[in-house]
């Protein structure tokens, strides 16, 4: 998986429309192996990016958990705990 992918299902503050849209960009840049699409393909690499996008947001509406929603902030600085781990940094 994409390393720039993150999860964005059960999070307070909720999603926000361009960190899906974000998300859905990096999805179609690994699956095209495009990082910018050229002029001929543009139009139908920003048209995958909208679907994507799209179909994301109708899946993170219909997903219900009972679990407490995480906290962006704790979740973050547990991510950048484990980054310094693997890398020492």
């Amino acid at each position: 998986m994409c390393r720039n992918i993150k999860p964005l299902f059960n999070y307070e503050p909720p999603v926000t429309p361009d960190e899906v849209r974000a998300a859905s960009l990096q999805f179609v840049r690994k699956i095209t192996g495009f990082n910018k699409p050229s002029q001929a393909n543009e139009a139908r690499f920003l048209q995958g990016v909208d679907e994507i996008a799209s179909a994301a947001n109708r899946l993170l509406r219909s997903l219900e958990t009972n679990a407490l929603p995480k906290n962006r902030e704790v979740e973050a600085t547990k991510a950048k705990a484990r980054a310094a781990m693997r890398f020492g940094a």
